[in-house]
């Protein structure tokens, strides 16, 4: 187990140099300067010098990128050029918002999805298998943005019940402060007692959440559904109904766990698929995550800034697929044995 877990770390530092290497070379190959960025319009010769300095950009690619990979090994992701602060700040603070509509969106596809599958299983080449196959398709081909514009003009528009961006309301925020201990206003509202706050920030985690889910429900359903076909099919299954079992418990203790393998695995893709869906979910909802901070560093050609959020997002989604790996030994006894 610990010779696994070291041999995926290792793996997990060789994929994250090679994801450092392509977003360095692009950012160096890409038109557009970044000492414009950096100083305006008209900057003076002497300007354009000490920056040029600064950023190592009249040094060989490979002297700039040792210096990059020094700073970073330092924990210095350099400054946002447009910004002006520290990338890791600026990741760090906004990574919450991205981390809280994008768990909450698994959670939710977790808790509709598996149930929902199991039961196109069970009622294979019903009318609720063919509704679940079909809400699979369509979640499928609708692209995200598409999506989230629906649901405005759905929710905002015509039955104006939902905010239409935003995290939370400007008034209520700054009417009922609240600490920001996590950095999640659910629970940073919970924690302070601030009931109106909570409920401003849960209606607008309702639009970003739905949208981030309905792609990914119809993965994870129509995977349980194929997934609990073939389980259904096995002997042991057939066993357990001949002997008067209740259905229930055979379809959801013993079937459903003989699933568990492909189903971490598509919820480890899943989370990983959301993060970077969030970009665009974000982007759509003017929720002040990672999405609207790398579209606008990637339109401002704000290169330590793109380079900054892309390693993070790879870090995380390593991350999680190492967790899921290390679930598998949870779940299945045989790899314990071996």
């Amino acid at each position: 187990m610990i010779k696994y877990v070291a041999q995926r770390l290792a793996l997990m530092i060789v994929i994250l140099a090679g994801v450092m290497v392509v977003t360095f070379a692009l950012s160096r190959v890409l038109p557009g300067s970044p000492i414009e960025m950096m100083l305006g319009h008209r900057p003076t010769q002497e300007q354009i010098d000490l920056a040029r300095a600064k950023l190592h950009v009249d040094e060989p690619i490979y002297t700039q990128f040792s210096y990059y990979v020094a700073d970073m090994v330092r924990g210095d992701f350099g400054e946002s050029l447009r910004t002006g602060r520290p990338v890791l700040e600026d990741v760090l603070e906004r990574m919450t918002a991205t981390f809280e509509v994008t768990t909450l969106a698994v959670i939710l596809v977790v808790l509709v999805g598996v149930p929902l599958g199991v039961l196109s299983a069970v009622k294979q080449n019903h009318l609720v298998d063919h509704g679940a196959r079909s809400f699979s398709i369509a979640g499928m081909a609708l692209p995200v943005f598409l999506i989230g514009m629906m649901l405005q003009m759905l929710f905002y528009g015509e039955l104006s019940w939902l905010p239409l961006q935003g995290r939370m309301n400007s008034e209520i925020l700054l009417d009922y402060e609240f600490p920001r201990v996590t950095g999640l206003y659910l629970i940073d509202t919970l924690l302070a007692g601030q009931w109106l706050a909570f409920k401003s920030a849960a209606a607008h985690l309702v639009l970003p959440v739905l949208t981030l889910s309905i792609a990914s429900l119809a993965v994870v359903t129509r995977i349980t559904r194929n997934t609990m076909v073939e389980v259904l099919a096995q002997d042991y299954i057939l066993t357990l109904k001949a002997y008067g079992m209740r259905k229930r418990r055979i379809y959801f203790l013993y079937a459903l766990k003989a699933t568990l393998i492909p189903m971490l695995t598509v919820i480890g893709l899943t989370y990983g698929f959301m993060l970077g869906g969030s970009v665009v979910v974000e982007y759509v909802f003017d929720w002040p995550g990672l999405g609207g901070y790398v579209v606008g560093a990637i339109t401002k050609n704000d290169f330590p800034a793109v380079m900054g959020v892309t390693l993070f997002l790879s870090t995380i989604y390593l991350s999680v697929n190492l967790v899921i790996d290390l679930l598998y030994y949870l779940v299945d006894p045989r790899l314990r044995a071996t």
